[in-house]
């Protein structure tokens, strides 16, 4: 868990700032009035009649009927993108858990004459009711092979992972007749939190996850195994530009929603549940990134109380999905 908590949960908001004491007023002067704040795009009341906007407009395409968004409509094959190099998890517990939690596995390597404890034999049954092979090598393979990490005679690789397109998280949604519900990641770097998010996902009805192309974690062994099997039944995406993947899916009919605690608006308090949603998880610590933040609908903060100082992207991705989750089955 991350040393910082998240920041979509505050427990005050910003003291009062000084102000300007009418400091370059002149420059003011041959303008006009000040744009009304809802005028503002960048403001939040800008958002919010934006949104708002958007909401009326996608209730009187649907005629009321249950929202939907668009699926994609650029055509053609969209290939999957895969994480990188082949992941080695080594180690008895770690190569157990792996097993136990049936991550994708090519192989099973053990050492020559290895002390066969009740890890090691379990490990070995589990893999042979796989069909995962088993290879047996010489103790300095492993260690070339795991990095001179700590192998104890034991190490399982994983393959890349493959990542599905962020049209393809609409399509399922679109084949269950459902609103989308996704959850993208800006910043989180911590593969637990991922596992936790993807578990989440799944539990509460969303359709996958989306993360970026740079600066954030992948589908790893750990977040694999942190996701209890949910990853085998929640697609992650891969986003070579978050900011430009937001900004195409609200153009599918898609409402952006991001977590922070400075939020215009109270998690309890949200009109959107209903419609297809993206919500946005920013990191620990540092929150949503300044782009990203421009291009939500909509800010949300979760309200936690003052004994509380905040939660982490994994627990407060969960609060929302429960949230919107609750919204929608008794909308």
């Amino acid at each position: 868990m991350a040393k910082h908590g998240h920041p979509s949960a505050r427990k005050s908001k910003k003291g009062p700032t000084v102000g300007s004491g009418g400091q370059g007023r002149q420059k003011l002067e041959g303008r006009g009035p000040t744009p009304k704040a809802e005028d503002r795009s960048w403001h939040p009341a800008g958002k919010r009649k934006a949104a708002k906007e958007r909401l009326e407009a996608a209730k009187s395409r649907t005629g009321g009927r249950k929202p939907n968004a668009a699926t994609s409509t650029s055509g053609g094959p969209r290939s999957a993108k895969k994480s990188g190099d082949t992941e080695v998890v080594s180690g008895r517990n770690s190569v157990l858990e792996a097993l136990r939690a049936r991550i994708p596995a090519t192989a099973l390597t053990i050492a020559v004459r290895i002390d066969m404890d009740d890890r090691v034999k379990e490990a070995l049954s589990l893999a042979t009711k796989r069909g995962v092979p088993i290879l047996e090598v010489t103790r300095p393979e492993i260690d070339r092979m795991t990095g001179d990490s700590v192998h104890q005679g034991i190490a399982l690789s994983v393959p890349p992972y493959e990542y599905a397109h962020p049209d393809d998280l609409l399509e399922r949604a679109a084949d269950r007749d459902e609103p989308a519900l996704i959850i993208a990641l800006d910043g989180i770097t911590d593969p637990r939190n991922l596992g936790a998010i993807i578990r989440s996902t799944a539990a509460f009805g969303g359709h996958g996850v989306i993360v970026p192309q740079r600066r954030s974690v992948g589908v790893t062994a750990s977040a694999w195994k942190t996701s209890a099997g949910a990853a085998a039944r929640t697609p992650v995406a891969m986003a070579a530009n978050l900011t430009q993947t937001l900004k195409a899916l609200k153009q599918q009919g898609v409402f952006v929603l991001g977590l922070d605690g400075d939020g215009d608006v109270s998690l309890p308090g949200l009109e959107l549940a209903d419609q297809p949603l993206v919500i946005v998880v920013g990191s620990e610590g540092k929150g949503l990134s300044r782009l990203v933040a421009e291009t939500c609908d909509a800010i949300v903060s979760i309200p936690i109380s003052e004994a509380t100082e905040s939660l982490n992207a994994g627990i407060a991705a969960s609060v929302t999905l429960y949230e919107v989750a609750r919204r929608r089955v008794t909308a």
